[in-house]
């Protein structure tokens, strides 16, 4: 009797120190070895690897439910991660008595120390409580992007918004609407769409001068600009269009940035001016540029640099004396600044490397950096469907990689296009080559950009 007492006390003894052993191995956490009826899982992660090191900052949710639990990641394991050999990291609410792991291809009693494929599912975790009345068991759903996030998609939305004719044209954005506005030298014809898709005509403007540079029309958002001839054009729907003489000699609307509408004037010099939205009264900024400021064609597009300033940046286009540009204007705002109301106006290309001249680009800032279509060179020869990167704010620029980030084969080489960007969304609209007027409509999207 007192022998089998002995024996009965020492396995006692041993199922605690297990159990103990098992709650060390694999949380790393010391528990009390005295024995429990609960079998909770309380955290679960993967180990750093040589290969994958962003394997360990991979989180881990665990949804309790009544039968089995589940332990997922939220936000997908970077693409290209290799899940075959893993080691997993378990802790435990408190110490069980047992942890077994079943895989498609073996069940394993886990150690802390052990090397599992997570790359074939379904996985279940089995823990029995130290005092072996309680058994619960997870599944285990690691999940790992399977796009690359580098890579983007182009889908073509429309094929044509309109019969195809040789007309200029310009989208805006307008209470969220996309505005295409066209001029085919003897009328300006409007269509509207909420997704880039779907088009509505809502036929000729009222107000707008019949020979429109339409792709001087400009949007903040709410309320439409164009400048001729030193009248200011301003409508909130496109369709009615109302006029002011300005005063001055505005040569062109340039962009609506740092909540403030911008224009060219021509005085005794070039000069920056800001344009009220209720009055369309002008207020002279100071900034002066030179000759080499262009008057049309050019790109103008906003962001925020590295230090988060407010910047805009106008490149290329046309001289006032038809002069091909290779200029690359930057505008930059900063309380720190105490001259020209905290604006500071610098040309990058003039000690940057040199930056080849060209007309009727677009440009965008999407993930970070600056992207660049279309447009010509000095000799009018197209630059290609090739897209050009800027991850420096605009001072060099590169092909982007043709295996992550190529328009599709049916986009053809072109100038003046417009591209806007809507959310995650890149959006290209018509354009013309030598040949023809477009009027289709491109959606393109990085995978990565709202992971």
């Amino acid at each position: 009797m007192l022998k089998n007492c002995s024996k009965r006390y020492f396995l006692y003894i041993f199922s605690l120190l297990m159990a103990g052993v098992i709650a060390g191995c694999q949380s790393g956490t010391t528990f009390t070895s005295s024995t429990s009826s609960v079998a909770k899982l309380s955290a679960f992660s993967f180990n750093a690897q040589d290969s994958f090191p962003g394997l360990a900052k991979a989180v881990f949710t665990i949804e309790e439910r009544i039968d089995t639990g589940l332990v997922y990641n939220k936000d997908s394991i970077l693409f290209g991660t290799s899940l075959e050999k893993v080691v997993p990291r378990f802790t435990f609410q408190v110490g069980v008595g047992s942890a077994r792991l079943q895989t498609p291809d073996t069940t394993i009693l886990l150690s802390g120390r052990d090397t599992v494929n997570f790359s074939r599912l379904p996985i279940y975790l089995t823990l029995r409580s130290s005092d072996g009345t309680t058994t619960k068991v997870y599944e285990i759903r690691p999940a790992v992007h399977q796009a690359d996030p580098d890579l983007y998609h182009w889908t073509k939305l429309q094929e044509a918004i309109y019969p195809q004719d040789e007309s200029e044209q310009r989208v805006v954005e307008l209470n969220d609407l996309f505005v295409m506005i066209a001029n085919n030298g003897f009328e300006n014809k409007v269509y509207t769409s909420p997704d880039g898709e779907n088009w509505t005509a809502l036929g000729v403007p009222a107000g707008l001068p019949q020979a429109c540079h339409v792709r001087q029309i400009i949007s903040d958002g709410s309320r439409l600009y164009y400048a001729k001839d030193g009248i200011i054009y301003t409508s909130t729907d496109a369709k009615q269009w109302t006029s002011k003489s300005s005063g001055q000699a505005v040569k062109t609307m340039l962009m609506y940035w740092n909540e403030k509408v911008w224009a060219l004037v021509e005085g005794a010099s070039l000069e920056l001016a800001t344009v009220d939205p209720q009055t369309l009264d002008l207020t002279m900024t100071g900034l002066k540029p030179d000759s080499r400021f262009p008057v049309s064609d050019f790109a103008a597009i906003t962001f925020k640099s590295a230090s988060q300033r407010a910047r805009a940046m106008i490149i290329g286009g046309f001289a006032e004396d038809g002069r091909s540009l290779n200029t690359r204007w930057n505008i930059e705002y900063s309380a720190h600044i105490h001259t020209n109301g905290g604006y500071r106006l610098e040309e990058f290309s003039i000690d940057r490397p040199r930056f080849g001249s060209l007309t009727g680009i677009s440009v965008i800032w999407y993930d970070n950096k600056l992207m660049m279509f279309g447009g010509v060179d000095s000799d009018m020869q197209y630059l290609g469907r090739d897209i050009l990167v800027s991850t420096d704010e605009g001072m060099n620029w590169l092909k982007a990689d043709t295996l992550k980030n190529q328009l599709p084969e049916a986009y053809q080489a072109r100038q003046k296009q417009t591209a806007i960007v809507r959310g995650s969304y890149i959006y290209l609209f018509g354009g013309q080559d030598r040949n023809s007027t477009y009027s289709d409509v491109y959606r393109g999207k990085l995978n990565s950009i709202d992971w």
